[in-house]
């Protein structure tokens, strides 16, 4: 499997493009390899099942034009920060071998998304260490850190430590999130309504984007929470 330069964690299907399907269309449009890993399959949502869900997902992965989309099928609203998920989720990031990884936001509305942000994070770290052994194959995988771990901003609006500019990438972001049909609103559906399934909510998508674009001179943004402070070499790094 080809080595990723950014691997994307998210607890549910539709997590990375709500999220920050704007950063990674911006990435994978300057050359970088780019894949989502989905812990769940979303069986505890309101609307849609897992099988929709699953080619849901492989219908934005292609709209994103990602090098790979995996889902480890743990259990929905039950898995939890533990040894075994931790060593699921190091086997992936050992597979990939990223050097970024975007992961859920630190707390949020749905308490999946803060517990995944942390299993994120300490797999991540535990990846490197040469004593925890997992394989692939058939074969021994070589510890892999990542350099660095962001936390894409999800419902709860959070102080973003930095902000991407998405504008010419907001069209591909809101394609990738209709893929996910079952999931929004659609006034000719029989679905029961969800939280993301009322009208307004992706227009409250598109005014989060605007707002953190606005802060950064331009129309759209994703904001991102850091885990330990950026370093630069040039201050005309700082855009």
């Amino acid at each position: 499997m080809a080595k990723l330069d950014i691997l994307v964690i998210a607890a549910h299907p539709d997590d990375a493009e709500l999220g920050c399907s704007g950063t990674i269309a911006s990435q994978i449009a300057k050359g970088y390899k780019v894949g989502i890993v989905d812990l769940t399959q979303g069986e505890m949502g309101t609307r849609g099942t897992p099988e929709i869900r699953l080619q849901e997902s492989d219908d934005a992965a292609k709209i994103l034009k990602l090098s790979a989309r995996e889902n480890l099928a743990f259990r929905d609203i039950y898995f939890k920060d533990d040894e075994e998920h931790q060593h699921k989720l190091i086997e992936i990031i050992r597979k990939y071998q990223p050097e970024i990884v975007l992961a859920n936001a630190i707390s949020d509305r749905h308490p999946d998304h803060g517990k995944a942000s942390g299993l994120a994070s300490n797999a991540c770290f535990m990846s490197g260490l040469r004593t925890i052994e997992t394989s692939f194959e058939g074969k021994i995988q070589a510890p892999w850190r990542p350099k660095f771990v962001y936390h894409y901003i999800q419902n709860n609006l959070v102080e973003p430590d930095f902000i991407v500019d998405i504008t010419p990438f907001w069209q591909t972001k809101i394609e990738s999130i209709l893929a996910f049909k079952s999931q929004f609103y659609d006034p000719s559906s029989a679905e029961p309504k969800s939280f993301i399934s009322d009208p307004e909510f992706l227009p409250f998508i598109e005014a989060r984007a605007r707002e953190l674009g606005h802060r950064i001179f331009t129309k759209y943004g994703e904001g991102f929470t850091k885990e330990r402070f950026i370093g630069v070499n040039d201050l005309f790094d700082l855009k």
